[in-house]
């Protein structure tokens, strides 16, 4: 197992609360990379958006990933990291990657605030076309998928924590 562990997916795929149960399984720490943006941005992830788009919040995720440098933590991204080759190999080199794996319909009836959220997409861009593309991504940098439609938050760290000790 690598010293840290890297949970992608799309918003509302359950990624920080999953982390968070996963740090108390692992006593490990954890990371959620909106919120260092937010704290080392002294703004929010919709207000950067916002004013400076979609392209600048992508970088300057980009820009805060590279800048971990961390072991024994969890590390619940954002949802576009994976757009960013260069944060997604800095994550891969310090942490094993999974992939929470949460079928259109659900992410659906679980994000009720997507023009508010601070999701980082073209405004032209649909939802089920930013799923269908993140997908890709998610399934090319992951080291595991889970699927997270069938088990409940806890149940999903507990799968989590088995199998990233197998790797």
């Amino acid at each position: 197992m690598k010293s840290n562990i890297t949970l992608i997916g799309m918003p509302g795929a359950g990624k920080s609360t999953i982390g968070i149960i996963l740090a108390k399984i692992l006593s490990f720490g954890f990371i959620d990379t909106d919120i260092l943006i937010q704290i080392n941005r002294q703004n929010s992830l919709q207000n950067i958006l916002d004013n400076q788009g979609y392209l600048k919040l992508r970088e300057i995720e980009e820009e805060e990933i590279i800048k971990i440098n961390i072991t024994k933590n969890i590390i619940a991204t954002g949802g576009s990291a994976v757009y960013s080759n260069k944060a997604m190999r800095h994550l891969a080199d310090i942490s094993s990657i999974v992939f929470i794996d949460v079928n259109f319909k659900n992410i659906k009836q679980r994000i009720h605030n997507f023009g508010s959220r601070g999701i980082a997409r073209n405004r032209n861009q649909s939802f089920l076309d930013l799923f269908n593309e993140r997908q890709i991504l998610y399934n090319k940098y992951s080291d595991i998928t889970i699927n997270g439609n069938c088990h409940d938050q806890e149940e999903l760290a507990e799968i989590i924590s088995k199998k990233v000790k197998l790797l």
